[in-house]
């Protein structure tokens, strides 16, 4: 057995094991009949705490929810996305009543127009209703759901903030529209569209040209991604595109990275600390979520003010390590460190030694803080 076949299957008999999907039908008074869905917990979820989650919308539910709610599940159990709340929609054997639009103005009508209210009418609220819920959103689709889902983007008030479409099989006037939509759009949306080379002719042609559209586009409030793939089969695209998506819509929550510490940190004219505190402002604007900073981020910042010499920049840093991490020798760390390299070595002898008591932290340990002091004292005689 090779190695990434064991990986696959340790992956996955993790996520049977911790993340059972929930099945609950849904009785919809505008479509005169029940629905079914399929719905992801985060391996936390409580009814015990005030902790809320976004949800991800998932059309096609009958056959991208597993796609989706895997790639959630890992993606969140490295916090490299916020846990979220995964809702499939079953269509197997009503998607193309689902989707029905007029070849008149492409928009949805009949049955399709009753699918659209019922999603957002009854099954918005029936997930907020019953489980706890962040106000952020996504859509995901794929072919000709993939269109669908930007109805609920080009109409006035926009229901989700991120938009993933896989494959679209855009109606006729999708293009326009989307371009006069996003052109004037006048709150965040992360709009995600994945296309393969080797997709069905008609849908990478019109994929290509809506990208064409939508990247000449600007507009500050349009967080968009376009990506060409190289290979895979209409059907084989969601599980290429998903983990790509995740990753785009949520990259600011994502801790700093190589490529974000050497061509964002260290090319900072300001403070590294004030860039590290409006990361996390900007996820909870964006997701709001109050996320805990980092250990491995405080590290970053700590390494680009060591690299660039600008010590004073490690008192703002201690400042904001005691808010974070109050009872820990993270903040004495750090001012030891200032005080060290402003030239008061005896206050940095002494930071150091009365961190003694706190509690350790990301590899940050007592014995290291006492080694600190020691070395000072040696080196200054006191």
């Amino acid at each position: 057995m090779t190695k990434l076949k064991a990986t696959f299957i340790v992956l996955l008999i993790g996520f049977i094991g911790f993340s059972q999907a929930k099945y609950k039908t849904i009785s919809s008074s505008i479509l005169g009949e029940d629905r079914e869905l399929k719905i992801l917990l985060p391996r936390g979820y409580s009814d015990d705490d005030n902790k809320a989650y976004p949800v991800i919308y998932v059309f096609d539910g009958d056959y991208l929810f597993e796609a989706v709610a895997g790639n959630v599940d890992y993606y969140a159990y490295w916090e490299d996305i916020p846990e979220s709340i995964v809702v499939g929609i079953n269509q197997v054997d009503s998607r193309e009543d689902d989707l029905v639009y007029s070849e008149q103005n492409s928009l949805p009508v009949e049955s399709g127009a009753d699918f659209f209210e019922f999603v957002g009418k009854e099954l918005i609220p029936f997930i907020e209703d019953n489980y706890k819920t962040e106000t952020f959103k996504v859509a995901v689709g794929h072919g000709e759901t993939a269109n669908f889902i930007n109805y609920y983007l080009v109409r006035e008030n926009p229901i989700f903030n991120a938009y993933v479409t896989i494959s679209p099989d855009l109606a006729i006037d999708m293009e326009q529209y989307l371009g006069e939509r996003l052109k004037a759009i006048e709150k965040k949306i992360f709009y995600y569209l994945a296309v393969s080379n080797a997709d069905v002719k008609h849908i990478m042609e019109g994929a290509t040209s809506l990208n064409n559209t939508l990247k000449g586009l600007e507009n500050n409030n349009l967080l968009y991604t376009f990506k060409e793939f190289d290979g895979p089969t209409h059907y084989a695209m969601p599980a290429h595109a998903i983990p790509k998506a995740l990753e785009s819509i949520f990259y600011i929550f994502q801790p700093i990275s190589k490529k974000e510490y050497k061509e964002s940190i260290l090319k900072l004219e300001g403070s590294p600390v004030e860039y590290l505190e409006q990361k996390y402002e900007e996820i909870k604007n964006m997701f709001g979520i109050e996320k805990q900073i980092l250990i491995n981020d405080f590290k970053a910042v700590a390494a680009a003010i060591k690299k660039k010499q600008k010590w004073e920049y490690y008192e703002d840093l201690s400042k904001l390590a005691k808010k974070n991490y109050p009872d820990t020798v993270l903040p004495s760390y750090y001012k030891g460190l200032y005080l060290e390299n402003m030239g008061e070595s005896k206050k940095a002898m002494k930071t150091f030694q009365s961190a003694y008591i706190l509690e350790e932290i990301g590899g940050i340990t007592k014995d290291l803080m006492l080694e600190k002091a020691e070395q000072i004292k040696a080196d200054f005689g006191y």
